[in-house]
């Protein structure tokens, strides 16, 4: 009788120790669990992107300071606006003197402006070189006046915010000319005084 009960306590001993072996296969499968996490395996992957993730931020801050410059020529890829004021050949210099004026009268600075004639010269480009072209183009450097120039130096000139042209004359090449290098020339504003038809047949020219 005795050795009955002995034997269920070896056998329960038994299932203990099974039941042992079990919880130790137990643990072993949750420590197979952390195992895929070995996000430590990942960890190590993200350390390596994130040393090329800071340099493709300082290769943007390389580009951002060049896209500043670029912006600066990317100012005079406008296109001016242009108006066009009707006279005769004989009284387009007027037109464009009173141009001038309302445009000094409303704020623009003498350095800001270009007055291009396409036939005789202004009064101005004569006296001044009459000094020599040294002279001339000095004051032209200088920019703090207005410049006068006509249709032979017209694409020597720089480029400022407004020009004026009087087309007070001249060949249609000369006129042809000098359109087209006070368009190249205004940053802003280009005002055309003589006659409507011509200056529009010029300008269907591809100025």
């Amino acid at each position: 009788m005795p050795l009955i009960p002995e034997e269920p306590q070896i056998h329960e001993s038994a299932q203990g120790s099974s039941a042992m072996a079990a919880t130790g296969r137990v643990a072993p499968t949750p420590r197979p669990v952390p195992g895929p996490r070995p996000a430590a395996s990942v960890r190590p992957g993200r350390p390596g992107p994130p040393r090329p993730a800071p340099p493709v931020q300082r290769m943007p801050r390389d580009v951002a300071p060049a896209k500043p410059s670029p912006s600066g020529p990317a100012a005079p890829a406008a296109t001016p606006q242009i108006q066009l004021i009707p006279a005769s050949a004989e009284g387009a210099l007027d037109a464009a003197e009173e141009a001038l004026d309302l445009l000094l009268d409303s704020g623009r600075s003498p350095g800001e402006v270009l007055v291009i004639t396409t036939g005789s010269q202004h009064p101005w480009t004569e006296h001044e070189l009459s000094f020599g072209e040294a002279s001339y183009w000095a004051q032209h450097d200088a920019g703090d006046d207005v410049f006068y120039t006509d249709a032979t130096f017209a694409a020597r000139a720089a480029v400022r915010p407004v020009v004026v042209v009087a087309v007070n004359g001249g060949s249609t090449e000369a006129a042809t000319g000098a359109l087209a290098a006070a368009h190249s020339r205004a940053g802003a504003l280009l005002i055309v005084c003589g006659d409507p038809q011509q200056i529009n047949a010029v300008l269907g020219a591809g100025v």
